[in-house]
């Protein structure tokens, strides 16, 4: 039996995990010096309850060796393949590497080398091949085919998390709040980059569902999307309305963003996926 791992830096739908039994490993995130396991101490909702009422920024850290060999541990039984979190942004990947060395298991690790509802088309696409009876060795290599295929791009509501974190000046946050400018991420070489900007909200759903349509055409029905959010459901409703107004979709998953991402981008973040 092939088991599925992932770490919390992967953002999945619950009917998912659920449906193929993913087990997650958690990173922990540290809030005015307490420290939480990434949805298992505290719930999505309650971090954003937390973030939206505190001037201080939350920290993250990296999964550790220690969590690794339990997870490990606990399925030295089945066939275990791990997707991790990009290894660009986190030492959670690493962690992992020490730990199967010392874990008398069959262990594979693959490095999605994304993030957030970038890595979680993945995982899906391992579980479904997993339950098609393909073998580790041929998951991971259509995983490796299919991992510079996906495009993951977001957004935030405000630049005050990012300025808070230090990702950007208090100069720029300033001036870019004054202007009314958003940024628009995406994920390239396992880390975000600003990839450009527009003004005011309402051009952000336009501008996350052209960079779809740009790169695969307006047809995207053999296509996985996900659609991320915060505690933001009305920007979740308008970016859906929006994808279908301008394209045909037929796989679509709304994912809650999970602690980790939203300790760097706050609550209002917004964004798509597509594989």
């Amino acid at each position: 039996m092939i088991k599925i791992l992932c770490d919390s830096i992967t953002d999945l739908p619950i009917e998912i995990i659920k449906k193929h039994n993913i087990d997650i490993v958690p990173l922990t995130v540290i809030f005015n010096e307490k420290e939480y396991l990434d949805r298992v101490d505290i719930t999505t909702n309650e971090f954003y309850k937390m973030l939206r009422e505190n001037d201080t920024m939350p920290k993250t850290s990296q999964a550790t060796y220690a969590q690794f060999v339990k997870f490990f541990e606990k399925y030295k039984d089945d066939e275990i393949l791990y997707l991790a979190g990009s290894s660009a942004a986190s030492g959670t990947y690493q962690s992992a590497v020490l730990a199967k060395g010392d874990v008398d298991a069959n262990i594979t690790i693959f490095d999605t080398f994304n993030l957030s509802i970038g890595a979680g088309p993945l995982v899906i696409k391992a579980c479904e091949m997993v339950e098609k009876g393909l073998s580790v060795d041929e998951i991971v290599k259509n995983l490796e085919n299919l991992k510079n295929d996906i495009e993951v791009i977001f957004s935030v509501d405000t630049l005050e998390y990012l300025k808070k974190g230090g990702r950007i000046s208090s100069t720029k946050a300033a001036l870019g709040s004054l202007l009314n400018i958003k940024p628009i991420l995406n994920v390239k070489d396992g880390l975000v980059i600003q990839k450009s900007q527009v003004r005011g909200k309402k051009q952000i759903f336009t501008s996350l569902v052209n960079s779809l349509i740009e790169k695969y055409g307006d047809d995207l029905t053999d296509k996985t999307i996900f659609l991320g959010y915060g505690d933001n459901k009305g920007d979740l409703e308008t970016l859906r309305e929006t994808l279908l107004k301008h394209a045909k979709v037929k796989n679509v998953y709304d994912v809650n963003i999970g602690c980790v991402i939203c300790s760097h981008s706050g609550p209002g973040v917004i964004g798509i996926s597509c594989m």
